[in-house]
């Protein structure tokens, strides 16, 4: 993947959705399930504000910020944010 993709929506969600299934394991272990979305928020926010930064000054952090929110949601899957908020997982 080139810098040019991960200048996208779609480039930027590939690449948390990736980085975060391959290391969501060791978060998990260690903290569970519950800050494996903080984590994905701030690995999104990273690749965010590297590569797909718009504006300047607090507007562009603030657009930013929103962007990686958007980001971390979709890598995510809206579904699982929206039916479990808070994480609570059930084992069957």
């Amino acid at each position: 993947m080139e810098a040019d993709a991960l200048a996208t929506f779609i480039g930027l969600t590939t690449a948390v959705t990736v980085i975060v299934q391959f290391t969501k394991s060791i978060i998990k272990r260690r903290f569970g399930d519950s800050l494996v979305r903080l984590y994905a928020f701030v690995v999104a926010l990273i690749l965010t504000f590297v590569f797909a930064r718009k504006g300047s000054g607090a507007a562009g952090i603030i657009i930013t910020i929103i962007n990686a929110i958007l980001i971390t949601t979709a890598s995510m899957g809206s579904y699982e944010v929206l039916a479990d908020p808070l994480a609570l997982k059930s084992k069957r």
